[in-house]
């Protein structure tokens, strides 16, 4: 019954995901905003290493084809809160909240390996399938900036924008001894809404202008992935069958890039506000149901990672997309508006003895890592970089008879700054819970 339950999870709060998007970044404003971090949070407190990272208890939609390397079905859910601020020259904003539904997951391999041990059959295969429902952009800015015109007085405006963009995958994935491929289909949809007013504050009978572009984006997209692991102490593991596995894990994932399908509404409207009067609405501009078409470009990246059994593992990433190829005929935006973007983190986790009776703590997951990645906008000819350094703990816990685990993390970064006009700097908490149940496909048999 709780399998039924998580799938209706899923479907029920996936309808809801559009209204937990907020924050204030300036950045939003360009492409079709903020993108958001695919890495799920126990990998985000890694410094987002997903391109070779693989776990038997955790779903990684960074790279499909670790869906293979699964053993237990996996459900998984994660948010965050971000505490940040901005910098203008010497000017600090006031702290800002914003808290985010993140992520809802399920995955699960699509054999039992008790079976196989208990016929005594073990496959050299293996297969994995996962749903994900999870945001790919983020818009939330809201700014406001006043001059004094020598004709006009005092003239406010008022630059906002709201909404976002998300994506359903499925995913499948298959493993042949020790190398694993997996693909990811989706369907990407979602609603943004640009709006700027303009006050004349010491005009009487002035109008006061008001933009506003909304538009629907749906559209397609899919990503595939590899990964090979090269075991480094075969001759020890084939003597004695326990031994931990010391192993390199080799892995790439490119997405293709990805038409997306516009609809915009337009508008322009004059207010005229007069004090004991009311107010007087003129249309300036109405265009409603406008077609258009935007471009996704594709992403590459590469990585690599050690695992010593279960006690340690390190990896590195390295990513790149070329945003100069990305245009949207919804907002204007025309190719080479953004530039090409590349990210660079590494990061892993300690674990001192996953079978300790003694010790809880013995059984945690320490995770560790960085990140440095440049971001498609820039400003002045210099474009916006970000980093962080990342950590967090794994927390294990029985779930209806089953070990699951518990992911609490910070992020603490900056971005943009120095010559950059506008920089931010910020510390993400995030929180993420994996429930696993090792009885899927599981053979009853009775004597």
């Amino acid at each position: 019954m709780h399998r039924l339950l998580g799938v209706l999870l899923i479907i029920i709060v996936a309808t809801t995901l559009q209204a937990q998007r907020n924050g204030n970044s300036p950045y939003s404003r360009f492409g079709i905003g903020d993108i958001s971090d695919p890495s799920f949070n126990h990998l985000r407190q890694m410094g987002s290493i997903t391109t070779a990272f693989a776990d038997p208890f955790h779903v990684n939609i960074g790279n499909p084809a670790s869906y293979a390397y699964l053993k237990s079905a996996a459900f998984e859910i994660g948010m965050s809160a971000k505490r940040a601020k901005l910098t203008d020259g010497e000017d600090v904003s006031e702290p800002i909240w914003s808290g985010n539904l993140d992520y809802l997951s399920l995955a699960f391999p699509l054999q039992n390996d008790l079976n196989q041990l208990l016929d005594r059959n073990l496959k050299p295969y293996r297969f994995g399938m996962a749903f994900t429902i999870a945001p790919v952009s983020n818009v939330a800015y809201n700014i406001e900036s006043t001059i004094n015109d020598p004709e006009l007085g005092e003239v406010r405006r008022n630059f906002n924008g709201r909404g976002g963009t998300y994506k359903f995958l499925w995913g499948n994935s298959f493993k042949y001894k020790n190398f694993a491929v997996g693909t990811n289909l989706g369907y990407q949809f979602g609603k943004i809404r640009y709006e700027r007013i303009v006050d004349f504050v010491d005009e009487t009978f002035a109008y006061d202008d008001i933009f506003s572009n909304e538009y629907s984006a749906t559209g397609f997209l899919w990503d595939m992935g590899a990964m090979y692991t090269f075991v480094l102490n075969k001759k020890a593991v084939a003597e004695k069958a326990n031994t931990p596995i010391n192993s390199i894990t080799l892995g790439m994932t490119w997405s293709n890039a990805s038409s997306i399908t516009t609809t915009a509404n337009i508008n322009h409207i004059a207010v005229q506000s007069i004090q004991g009067l009311g107010e007087r609405i003129d249309t300036g501009f109405v265009a409603t149901g406008l077609k258009g078409s935007a471009r996704i470009p594709s992403k590459l990246g590469f990585g690599a990672s050690y695992r010593q059994g279960s006690k340690f593992m390190f990896g590195v990433d390295y990513k790149f997309r070329d945003w100069s190829g990305y245009f949207n005929e919804a907002t204007g935006e025309v190719k080479e508006t953004l530039n090409s973007t590349s990210s660079v983190s590494f990061g892993g986790y300690y674990r001192p003895n996953y079978k300790s009776y003694t010790s809880y703590w013995k059984r945690a997951y320490y995770r560790f890592g960085f990140y440095n990645r440049t971001e498609p906008v820039a400003v002045d000819d210099e474009q916006v970089r970000s980093y962080a350094l990342t950590a967090g703990i794994g927390f294990p816990f029985v779930f209806q008879r089953k070990v699951s685990h518990a992911s609490l993390g910070i992020e603490l970064g900056k971005r943009g700054g120095g010559v950059v006009l506008i920089g931010e700097t910020f510390c993400n908490f995030t929180l993420g819970f994996t429930f696993n149940d090792d009885e899927w496909f599981l053979k009853r048999k009775y004597n």
